[in-house]
């Protein structure tokens, strides 16, 4: 199981906006992300600033070609733009990965 981070960040104003819709997550968003491996997944705030984690029981790179292949996601992310900035990786289509500097279990 991998671990995979990203970070964002929320327009001005937009944060109850931000939680709403993920209060409302799409049926087909929940299912591409469990067909795509994805586990754990918690997002965080302050500021505007946005802090996301999942685990990856497939693999990231896995993660990544299934949401970056995803009609669903792009749908998302389209419905997404106007209440967040999101940085995509032009390799994966996904969030630039965070490269993880400190783990304790």
């Amino acid at each position: 199981m991998e671990r995979y981070a990203w970070k964002a960040t929320v327009k001005e104003g937009q944060l109850a906006e931000y939680i709403r819709r993920h209060e409302a997550l799409w049926p087909e968003m929940q299912s591409l992300l469990r067909e795509a491996g994805i586990a754990n997944y918690t997002i965080w705030n302050v500021g505007n600033e946005l802090f996301g984690y999942y685990e990856c029981e497939k693999g990231a790179a896995y993660a990544a070609k299934v949401q970056a292949e995803s009609p669903v996601v792009a749908r998302w992310n389209e419905y997404m733009k106007d209440v967040m900035e999101m940085e995509m990786d032009p390799e994966t289509g996904a969030q630039p990965k965070l490269r993880q500097v400190f783990l304790f279990e």
